[in-house]
């Protein structure tokens, strides 16, 4: 049975990378990693993402690396605790140099998010989700 789940994504610069998921408060699991990789950490389960540089990943991925920047490979998306929540961590990325093609905007009614592409052009979805107003079905 599956034990842990985690995700893996080219980058061209790990250093790079890694101070802007610094500057938009990620941490790290410094024990996983390995050199020539860094592993975030994401939500209360420790959900691990490791960024590897491109030639790296191409030569475990067995195929060439998509450009990120020309289409969409996945949509990475995370839950905030509140709308200034979104409003911050977009911001924040935005400040890291990332690129904003979502600002941040309710969302059917009891949702609020905002997207935003990292330095190697992966998309990330940030959403503020209130159950509460969820429509019932």
């Amino acid at each position: 049975m599956i034990k842990e789940f985690w995700l893996n994504l080219p980058v061209k610069n790990l250093a790079r990378s890694r101070e802007f998921f610094t500057q938009l408060g990620f941490t790290f699991n410094d024990q996983h990693g390995q050199p020539g990789m860094v592993s975030l950490l994401m939500g209360e389960k420790g959900l691990m993402i490791n960024l590897f540089p491109e030639d790296t990943f191409k030569g475990f991925a067995g195929a060439d690396v998509s450009d990120a920047r020309r289409s969409a490979e996945v949509l990475l998306s995370f839950d905030a605790e509140s709308r200034a929540e979104v409003d911050a961590i977009t911001e924040k990325a935005r400040a890291a140099g990332a690129t904003v093609f979502g600002e941040p905007a309710p969302v059917q009614g009891w949702m609020y998010g905002s997207g935003f592409a990292d330095l190697d052009g992966h998309r990330w979805n940030v959403l503020f989700m209130d159950f509460g107003k969820m429509p019932k079905g």
